[in-house]
C-alpha cells in the first residue's frame, strides 16, 4: 500500500509539468549569523522567571492548544510567539498583582510550530519532523533522518516550500548529495519545508 500511494504520488507529479531547481547552497554557511526569530510551539519546554519572586518562576510545558498556564495567569497563548513576547504578556497578566513585574522565558527543550519545522517524508531510513536551525541545509536535514532507504529514488525527491502565500515546488537530488557528492545539490533549507523522496518504481 505504502509503494503504490509514492507511485501514485510520483506520478501525480510528473502530471504537474516541469519542477524549479533551487540554487546550491554552501556545506558550510560564510556567515553563521542568527536565522528568522524562533517562536513557541505546542511540546516546547520553557523556564519562565519571575525577577525577585522566585515563588512565580517556573517550568511549564506549552500544552498541545498551544496555551501555558503558570501562578497568577492561566491559559495564556503561547503558540506563534517569540519568548519575547510572551515575556510581555505574562508581565501584562501579572500587573494586577506584582507592580512592575520583570519576565523572562527561556526555551529549555524545543520542537517549534509545524510551520517553523522541517518535514521529511517517504523513503528517508527515519522520516520525521525537525526543528529549524538557522542556516541549515539539505545535507544538514539527510544527516538527521540518517540518509535514505535502498528503495529510495533520491533525485526525483521535491521540496515543498510557501512562499508569498502560495505553495511552490522544486526537485532536489538527493542521492546525487549524499552517494555523489554533488556539492551543487546542496540547497538551503527554510522553516516549514516538507521534503517528500518517493520509492524507486524500478
Amino acid at each position: 500500500m505504502k509503494a503504490v500511494g509514492l507511485v501514485l504520488f510520483s506520478l501525480v507529479l510528473a502530471s504537474c509539468g516541469p519542477r524549479e531547481l533551487l540554487p546550491s547552497a554552501p556545506f558550510v554557511p560564510p556567515d553563521e549569523g542568527p536565522g528568522p526569530h524562533y517562536v513557541i510551539g505546542p511540546g516546547d519546554g520553557l523556564y519562565i522567571h519571575v525577577w525577585r519572586n522566585p515563588e512565580l518562576s517556573t517550568n511549564v510545558t506549552v500544552r498541545p492548544d498551544g496555551r501555558v498556564s503558570i501562578p497568577l495567569a492561566e491559559d495564556l497563548p503561547a503558540t506563534g510567539k517569540t519568548p519575547s513576547q510572551l515575556s510581555r504578556d505574562i508581565e501584562e497578566q501579572l500587573n494586577v498583582y506584582i507592580q512592575q513585574p520583570i519576565v523572562t522565558v527561556m526555551l529549555q527543550s524545543f520542537f517549534g510550530p509545524f510551520s517553523q519545522q522541517v518535514r521529511v517524508v517517504g523513503e528517508a531510513a527515519s522520516p520525521q519532523a525537525l526543528p529549524y536551525r538557522a542556516n541549515m541545509t539539505l545535507l544538514d536535514v539527510m544527516i538527521q533522518v540518517g540518509g535514505l532507504t535502498e528503495f529510495a529514488a533520491g533525485d526525483r525527491a521535491s521540496l515543498i516550500r510557501f512562499e508569498d502565500g502560495e505553495q511552490r515546488e522544486y526537485r532536489i537530488k538527493i542521492e546525487s548529495l549524499i552517494k555523489d557528492g554533488d556539492i551543487t545539490a546542496n540547497v538551503k533549507i527554510l522553516p516549514g519545508d516538507v521534503l517528500i523522496i518517493p520509492e524507486s518504481i524500478l
